[in-house]
């Protein structure tokens, strides 16, 4: 007969003649201790309040428990923390970590937690374009999508000479029966195929459109608010934007064109362009047959559809021969030869667009940025900036809190793992309110290091300039 199991001890044998027990009693804990670095990242990049700034709040105040900031909040710290379930507030809201981050350690009302359980945030995240009976708050997208710029750009103390920004498309499976779903047949799912847009580690453009879009649909709409924004901030800063073939469209090269924003796309080959190489493919497989080894070169020419372009455009071939077969690749770009050397435009400016991949992993898988599993559009985009925003505020940790250290750069579930995840048992008094976490934390040195640079820069972003 197994034995019977008590909730409030369970016992784990014995070490040395001496019991070992387990029990949930030990009063006000947390396991979120390292939250405190995401309220001092806020504080030194004022983001929290100026995303709740993007809603409007139409309750009556006399009945408000929790502000729309609270709320907003709330949702971005848990999904930082790694809390992707709203199901999961019903548990924190009783949290003393998030009553920390929400300023208040108490409600008003005996009856409620000092932050909002799932329902409150449900409604928070199906709130409309404009407020109705049933959701009175509502989210205005031009201020959000205008806030990840404005971000981006406070992120830097001075004008960059010359920035890279990079387009490119991905899958949102989804598992129900949300509004838009489409089966997309190259990532054999139903989804969504949001665009995103990021300058290295910024994240400016975080776009959820349906799947049955063509990959570059809506891109020069959003290039050109971002470069608007940007240039008004940094007129003389170089723009250059960088995507693979699926964004190598007329009218978004054509627009690069007209407004003084160089390209690199990459380009689909076809019969046509491996004709302009052949040569070329020849002469590395026979080399490569003679060495055993794979090899390359380069070629650059001036080349023209015979229908979509409007106009000859570089383009860069790479004549491969890998693995006993040709390998040719092709980009289309706005660069002058004298600017950049065939080679040298492929290998090291074309190539290192991959990195961008390991954002959007980043964003997906640590901050569940594909969690959208709401009914409508509207609301699964929110979601989405909710998770946006999360990674807005760990890398501005990484940023400010973290160069020169170890985990300088670790993606954000390695943050949230090392510094985050830190238990601590919790005191409350009449002067403070103490944290005390365990003496033997391995991450307690950089944990330490970030909290005086974070606080540095919440100083000086508070003193008058």
């Amino acid at each position: 007969m197994p034995t019977e199991c008590s909730a409030e001890s369970f016992d784990f044998g014995t070490v040395e003649g001496r019991c070992v027990e387990a029990a949930f009693d030990a009063g006000l804990v947390t396991s979120d201790t390292g939250a405190l670095l995401l309220g001092a990242t806020d504080r030194a990049i004022r983001m929290m309040g100026r995303f709740a700034s993007c809603f409007h709040d139409e309750r009556h105040p006399q009945w408000i428990e929790h502000e729309v900031a609270t709320l907003v909040g709330q949702r971005v710290f848990g999904i930082a923390l790694g809390y992707e379930d709203l199901n999961d507030h019903d548990d924190l809201r009783h949290d003393p970590m998030m009553a920390i981050l929400a300023g208040k350690l108490a409600a008003r009302r005996k009856d409620c937690a000092p932050v909002a359980g799932k329902s409150t945030l449900n409604r928070l995240e199906l709130s409309k374009l404009e407020p109705t009976r049933y959701h009175k708050i509502s989210h205005n997208p031009i201020a959000i999508k205008t806030l990840l710029v404005d971000l981006f750009v406070e992120a830097h103390e001075r004008a960059p000479r010359h920035i890279i920004l990079d387009l490119d498309a991905t899958d949102d499976p989804l598992h129900g029966e949300q509004e838009g779903r489409f089966f997309h047949g190259y990532y054999d799912c139903y989804c969504y195929l949001p665009l995103y847009l990021f300058c290295g580690r910024h994240l400016l453009v975080a776009k959820l459109r349906r799947a049955s879009l063509d990959a570059a649909d809506g891109a020069v709409e959003e290039v050109a608010r971002v470069v608007a924004r940007i240039r008004a901030r940094w007129p003389a800063t170089r723009i250059m934007l960088r995507a693979d073939s699926g964004f190598a469209r007329e009218d978004l090269m054509a627009w690069c064109e007209a407004n003084d924003v160089d390209f690199v796309f990459g380009l689909a080959q076809n019969e046509r362009l491996i004709g302009e190489i052949k040569s070329e493919l020849d002469q590395v497989a026979a080399k490569s047959a003679r060495t055993g080894r794979p090899q390359r070169r380069f070629k650059t020419f001036m080349w023209q559809t015979r229908r979509s372009w409007s106009r000859r455009r570089r383009v860069v071939a790479k004549a491969e021969w890998t693995k006993g077969e040709a390998n040719p690749r092709f980009i289309v770009t706005s660069l002058r030869r004298d600017q950049n050397k065939a080679k040298y435009l492929y290998e090291k400016v074309y190539c290192a667009r991959g990195d961008m991949e390991n954002r959007i992993k980043e964003c997906q898988l640590d901050l569940y940025a594909d969690r959208t599993s709401t009914a409508t559009v509207r609301a699964n985009q929110l979601r989405l900036w909710f998770a946006s925003m999360a990674y807005v505020l760990l890398c501005a940790l990484r940023r400010i809190g973290l160069h020169g250290t170890t985990l300088a750069n670790a993606t954000c579930g390695t943050i949230r793992l090392k510094l985050l995840k830190v238990g601590a048992l919790v005191r409350v008094s009449v002067r403070r309110i103490r944290f005390a976490m365990a003496s033997a934390c391995p991450a307690a040195q950089i944990w330490g290091i970030a909290a005086v640079r974070l606080a540095l820069a919440a100083l000086a972003r508070a003193s008058p300039a």
